[in-house]
């Protein structure tokens, strides 16, 4: 499959909007510049739109095979994954003591956009590595960490998570893998966890599993899990492998999408013979995971945002390309010739849409990057403060880009018109594959649940105030230009929306089933609210640079003809125009929608609690 990424945009969002130079000021990133890190992003998408993108096809056509408890994967995902870890590629993030390239988090996210979106199922192994590496560098004992860590970074191990049971699902309180302590301090583990990503596979010859598990005495529900080490074959002293560890797959999944991605029901201790070393501390395990889970989780809406954004390139280059129809200025016409669809208003409408969701996307999520890598650098409250910023805007990383993702890809679809719906074209595997975001990691419900009940009261509110504040000096700023200042308006009334949803809902006598019912609506409309701000506050930024090209070259606006060939034949200033294009189109067609969802929250319809079903 060809992957398309637009590159432009990330760099532009990486290093002339965010202050990525600030960053690479700590003594931290002393060894990188922005010259270092280009290189490095380079790279990456080389690698993206070498052997990760030639064997996505791979990937979704044969997929993962399972045999008597083994699972194979395709030769070309072999050939990748030597290029990913011979390339230190796991640990770009990690600790250089064991390996890892230690670089921001902000390049990070940008790198696995581009690996996501060339191929997220093979992607997914190396997220869930790289989160085994980050778990045990973090808590485990000085052994545990010699032990595991540099080859897990390294890629000569994978590593898995495993939360969920049968009987659990969501509820992972009430998981039922036992872990009764050993004489020698390990742990005996027994149970059974399904809906494993990378859970068997041939990669490696090692998978090191975080498991919850529950001792013998420990309470009922999230309080009484503790997390194992538990490897697919047990570790020598020494380093080097030993016997099987009593880790069986019992069966993968065949799912609706990310078939290069093995899904597994996974047994262990089958035979009383599954080893597990306590990670942290007995009954910690839920607190732990969630450092897991939580990073997890802003992948998993980068997931999303990766594969609309590739759904979108591709659209557009088969727009310039498919010819159909005659012009709209042609129509009455019949002699006209065809024209390529992109002159086709509507194709423009969703293409246009499909950019503005996607550089938003983006920005959310390189955003809130940022503020984890400021979090790590800062001390004191302003590390606190960061960190607030951070867990506030996760569950919207997750729901709001993964929910968007898939309106996103349906528009590429429809622009691929009946082509769309066939494998030809790459449309319908980017709608499937990234279906999964909505749902893994946490419900896109249950992130809007966790949002609205825990992340917006979060120390007193103080969090979302600040967010919206920023969202308030957009406004200010933007209010006062003659073409953003309609967007401004409309960014200043969605934030009144909120505003005002948020104090009568917590006055009503049913508040409690208003919150449950309205939570995913009220993420969105902050979502929405938020992305709108983040590409006018672009879309400012985009014009100062677009008057100074056009200042320099003696080009005017008055002459809409000239400056539209102007446009055409200057790639900078035809970008810039762009964004602030993009910008208008999101505040007009994205914020009108917060409104409407304000005003069926408003209307107190409960009709849901009360239909028979």
């Amino acid at each position: 499959m060809d992957y398309k990424v637009d590159q432009r945009d990330v760099k532009f969002q990486l290093f002339e909007w965010l202050p990525t130079e600030k960053l690479l000021e700590a003594e931290k990133f002393a060894d990188w510049d922005q010259e270092n890190i280009e290189m490095v992003l380079d790279e990456a998408l080389k690698i993206a739109q070498g052997e990760m993108a030639t064997c996505n096809e791979d990937g979704d056509r044969i997929g993962a095979q399972w045999n008597d408890g083994k699972v194979t994967l395709p030769e070309s995902f072999h050939t990748a994954y030597g290029t990913v870890t011979e390339g230190g590629w796991i640990g770009l993030l990690a600790n250089p003591e064991f390996g890892g390239m230690g670089l921001p988090e902000v390049l990070g996210t940008a790198v696995n956009e581009y690996f996501s979106g060339a191929n997220v199922a093979f992607s997914l192994t190396l997220m869930l590595t790289r989160g085994v590496g980050h778990m045990i560098d973090g808590f485990g004992t000085d052994e545990q960490k010699q032990l595991y860590v540099e080859n897990v970074l390294a890629g000569v191990w994978s590593g898995t998570m495993c939360l969920t049971e049968a009987q659990a699902g969501s509820d992972v309180g009430a998981s039922k893998t036992k872990a009764v302590k050993n004489a020698d301090g390990s742990y005996q583990i027994t149970g059974e966890k399904i809906f494993i990503t990378a859970g068997e596979h041939d990669l490696t010859d090692n998978i090191i599993h975080l498991v919850l598990a529950r001792t013998p005495e420990a309470p009922v529900g999230t309080k009484g899990l503790s997390l194992f080490i538990v490897p697919k074959v047990k570790i020598n002293p020494d380093g080097s492998l030993g016997e099987s560890n009593d880790v069986y797959c019992n069966n993968i999944e065949e799912k609706m999408g990310i078939h290069g991605s093995p899904t597994c029901t996974l047994v262990f201790g089958q035979n009383d013979n599954c080893e597990g070393y306590l990670l942290g501390e007995e009954g910690q395990g839920m607190k732990l995971m969630f450092h897991m889970m939580n990073a997890a989780r802003i992948e998993v809406g980068l997931q999303g945002a990766a594969g609309a954004g590739a759904a979108h390139q591709q659209a557009m280059a088969y727009a310039k390309e498919r010819l159909q129809s005659r012009s709209w200025k042609e129509m009455r016409n019949p002699e006209a010739p065809q024209v390529p669809i992109i002159e086709h208003p509507d194709v423009r409408r969703m293409l246009l849409s499909s950019q503005a969701y996607v550089e938003a996307m983006r920005a959310l999520l390189l955003q809130t990057s940022y503020y984890l890598d400021m979090a790590h650098l800062s001390e004191g409250e302003d590390a606190e403060r960061y960190q607030s910023y951070v867990e506030l805007l996760t569950p919207i990383c997750k729901a709001w880009c993964s929910e968007w993702a898939v309106q996103v890809t349906h528009w590429c679809i429809q622009v691929h018109g009946g082509y769309g719906y066939t494998c030809e074209y790459p449309a319908e595997q980017y709608m499937r594959d990234t279906e999964i975001a909505c749902i893994y990691e946490g419900t896109n419900g249950i992130q809007a649940l966790d949002f609205v009940a825990r992340k917006l009261p979060m120390k007193g509110g103080k969090p979302i105030r600040e967010i919206l504040g920023a969202a308030e000096k957009t406004f200010n700023q933007a209010k006062s230009d003659k073409e953003l200042m309609e967007p401004a308006w409309m960014l200043a009334a969605a934030l009144k929306q909120i505003e005002t949803i948020s104090k009568e809902l917590t006055k009503r006598p049913d508040a409690i089933q208003m919150v449950l019912l309205n939570a995913p609506p009220l993420l969105d409309m902050v979502g929405t609210v938020i992305g709108a701000h983040l590409l006018l506050d672009q879309a400012m930024l985009a014009k100062t640079k677009l008057n100074a090209i056009l200042e320099e070259k003696g080009v005017g606006t008055d002459d809409k003809k000239a400056y539209k060939t102007f446009l055409q034949g200057h790639e900078e200033a035809a970008f810039y125009h762009n964004k602030v294009q993009t910008a208008i189109h999101f505040a007009y067609r994205a914020l009108p929608t917060v409104a409407a969802k304000g005003a069926a929250i408003r209307s107190g319809e409960r009709s849901p609690f009360f239909a028979i079903m």
